[in-house]
């Protein structure tokens, strides 16, 4: 059985961080659960296409960055998310 490569720590807090924004998007309407995760997976897999990985500074930018959206988009009064949008 072949063993997966170690994560580092800001893979494990970004791993952790879009776990979060998934569970967070359960507790809102289905289409805007679902408008949530779209914006999400789209905004994480292109910040991993376009942001160097020896670039932490930049990542731990993103990362604080995502955390506030987070905390935001917990709270039970806001529906969905109006901040975050994906530059196409």
């Amino acid at each position: 059985m072949a063993s997966r490569p170690k994560l580092s720590g800001i893979q494990k807090q970004v791993l952790a961080l879009y776990r979060g924004f998934l569970r967070t998007a359960r507790l809102k309407a289905p289409e805007e659960r679902r408008r949530i995760e779209s914006v999400v997976s789209a905004e994480f897999h292109e910040n991993a296409r376009s942001v160097d990985r020896r670039n932490f500074v930049h990542i731990e930018y993103l990362l604080r960055r995502g955390k506030k959206q987070l905390e935001q988009l917990k709270n039970p009064d806001i529906t969905g998310l109006a901040t975050l949008e994906v530059k196409k």
